[in-house]
């Protein structure tokens, strides 16, 4: 698809297409949004839809998962007029931080920080990634988040895959992804 390109009408979901399959490898995502960033009105959609269903929701800041979750996070609190926190692989943050320890979807052991001065107790935040696959990125947040006092106020993702660790979000906060549901059997089986 040209990266100029716009669809005369607009689905949710339309720049879903703009994404690009892996060619590298069982080591990388099986699809990468890369290109979808780099299209000014499908990552305008693509903002819209993940923040369509928390409309009228207090929203006091929006957390963006390191590193691909800052694109949509601050995108996303840019369109809030909400400030921006980001939440870092361990060992890139040079003040007080609380870490949390937890299985990527790779099956890799690692450790997500966040600073300890920007969430007080009751701030209701929307977490935001790029992907969740298995849930345990999101949900090293979610307990990051949940052990300063802050409330999530929602998590939201291009796609939420049906996994184990996709439900479990589900079924605990409110969640909004692009994928239509006829094509999430799709997504689920990375096809």
């Amino acid at each position: 698809m040209d990266l100029c390109h716009v669809p005369a009408t607009r689905e949710k979901g339309w720049y879903l297409a703009l994404m690009a399959p892996n060619v590298k490898g069982p080591n990388y995502a099986w699809l990468d949004p890369s290109r979808l960033y780099c299209h000014p009105q499908g990552l305008q959609d693509c903002v819209a839809d993940l923040l369509q269903p928390f409309q009228g929701d207090p929203i006091d800041m929006v957390a963006g998962i390191d590193a691909m979750g800052f694109i949509l996070g601050a995108a996303a609190a840019a369109v809030l007029r909400k400030g921006f926190l980001a939440i870092r692989k361990a060992g890139h943050l040079c003040v007080q931080t609380l870490a949390q320890p937890y299985t990527d979807y790779s099956g890799r052991e690692k450790v997500m920080e966040v600073r300890t001065d920007a969430v007080s107790p009751g701030l209701r935040i929307l977490l935001v990634d790029q992907w969740v696959e298995t849930g345990g990125t999101m949900r090293a947040a979610i307990q990051l988040v949940e052990r300063l006092g802050g409330v999530v106020a929602g998590v939201a993702a291009i796609c939420i895959e049906d996994s184990e660790g996709g439900r479990w979000i589900r079924e605990r906060y409110k969640c909004a992804h692009c994928v239509p549901p006829g094509l999430q059997p799709r997504f689920d089986r990375h096809q």
